[in-house]
């Protein structure tokens, strides 16, 4: 497996508050994780940084060679539990950073399957010659207008609120992550990225970049098209391909 990442300011923000962890444990196992913070410069950045580093220390620390499906799944909640009281305790011992929080979206792939979970509304996609699936579904508050038909998908994309969140990492004591897990065929693209890549390209385009630049580095033409198109947010992408 092929593993590909990259995080860029974008054009409008003065400081990136996205980050990104990935590699390969010892076992062989492939693990990936995003994150995009919230809660002003510093609290951004902090929160962030501080998720996907308890989530990579966690994942790397405590996955074993053969683990059952059922531990794997385990070991993502866990991780991601650990992240949050990270994160909710350095915001209740600050009060420059109260309120900081972030997203997350992580994956284990391993014999082939990929495990993932995400909080927020950072995305996992699954691109082969079928086309492009987004495997995880937005916490956020255009993602539940259009769950109680109030909004339509297209709609979703101009909205003024489509960037408010309903869940998030160090926001709450506790919190509720959703967990997937999918077959990876040979040739198969899971790609995790931050809002400002979706917020700015659109799935066919994304697929259309991938599609047609597998033989050079995608990731950077994916990054270009978001600011090309307005780099309104930090922009991430990571990409393992099976």
């Amino acid at each position: 497996m092929k593993i590909l990442g990259k995080t860029d300011i974008g054009r409008v923000r003065s400081t990136n508050q996205d980050c990104y962890c990935a590699g390969e444990h010892d076992s062989g196992m492939i693990w990936a994780v995003v994150c995009d913070g919230m809660g002003g410069h510093a609290g951004g950045n902090i929160a962030s940084s501080t998720a996907a580093k308890v989530l990579s220390d966690n994942i790397n620390l405590k996955y074993k060679k053969n683990m059952s499906s059922r531990s794997v799944k385990n070991l993502l909640l866990t991780s991601i539990s650990a992240a949050n009281v990270n994160v909710y305790d350095m915001a209740k011992l600050n009060d420059e950073l109260d309120g900081m929080g972030t997203t997350a979206v992580a994956a284990i792939i391993v014999k082939n399957v990929a495990h993932i979970i995400n909080v927020g509304d950072s995305r996992a996609y699954v691109l082969n010659d079928s086309g492009i699936t987004q495997v995880t579904k937005d916490h956020s508050l255009v993602q539940q207008m259009i769950d109680y038909g109030k909004l339509t998908a297209q709609e979703a994309k101009t909205h003024p609120h489509r960037n408010i969140i309903t869940n998030a990492v160090g926001i709450h004591e506790d919190i509720q992550a959703d967990y997937f897990e999918l077959d990876m065929c040979e040739g198969d693209i899971l790609l995790m990225c931050t809002d400002g890549l979706t917020n700015n390209v659109s799935d066919e385009e994304i697929y259309g970049l991938v599609k047609d630049n597998q033989s050079c580095d995608f990731i950077e033409k994916l990054v270009e098209r978001a600011n090309e198109n307005g780099g309104s947010d930090n922009i991430t992408v990571v990409a393992v391909t099976a």
